[in-house]
């Protein structure tokens, strides 16, 4: 018998990521709130990611799209603030969008500090080709679910933003903030985080 006969041994194809994470919640029935709105983004976005590469549009960029696609005109700090994106990723994403010609930046006349973000026609063309594909993966997402329960979920995840927002407003005037990249860096390395630089003192007259 030849080696040409002998049948090659078939790999067991490894889950899906999204699969993956549907079988750790079947082990935790009851996992909290967090952890399912988070899984169930991470799968929506998954899902969406694998459309967009038809088109050659890279996840990061739809981010930015959407908000564009809404209103145009704001700054590179407010779109990094819009997208929850670090200003050093929103800067390189925006920079590889104007490339392509999806958008322009600008600088105003009576603002010459800061730089603003516009759709080009090609940016704006984009919104018929991949706003549907988000609308079936939206739709597959929710197959099952009557109208009544959707607009349930709608306005329950509405107020959890909602008490979320009031929250970190709360924590803000206690001090409390989202640390930066570097304090993260230094949490994960083991290191003691650092304490407050102190307010520098009034020069005497």
């Amino acid at each position: 018998m030849s080696d040409n006969s002998i049948p090659k041994r078939r790999e067991p194809q490894r889950p899906g990521v999204t699969q993956a994470i549907l079988d750790w919640h079947a082990a935790v029935p009851d996992d909290r709130l967090a952890h399912l709105v988070r899984d169930a983004r991470r799968g929506l976005g998954r899902c969406l990611q694998m459309r967009l590469a038809e088109h050659g549009v890279a996840s990061g960029h739809w981010t930015f799209l959407r908000i564009l696609w809404v209103r145009e005109g704001f700054t590179q700090r407010e779109l990094s603030e819009l997208a929850g994106v670090m200003e050093p990723t929103a800067f390189a994403a925006l920079h590889a969008m104007e490339k392509l010609g999806y958008i322009t930046r600008q600088r105003r006349p009576d603002n010459r500090k800061n730089i603003y973000v516009y759709l080009t026609d090609e940016g704006r063309a984009l919104r018929d080709k991949l706003v549907p594909l988000a609308e079936e993966i939206n739709g597959t997402a929710v197959e099952g679910l009557s109208a009544e329960e959707v607009a349930i979920m709608r306005r329950g995840l509405h107020l959890m933003i909602q008490n979320l927002a009031i929250y970190e407003e709360g924590s803000a005037n206690e001090r409390r903030r989202v640390p930066s990249t570097r304090e993260l860096a230094r949490l994960a390395r083991g290191e003691p985080p650092r304490a407050p630089s102190a307010p520098a003192r009034p020069l005497r007259p």
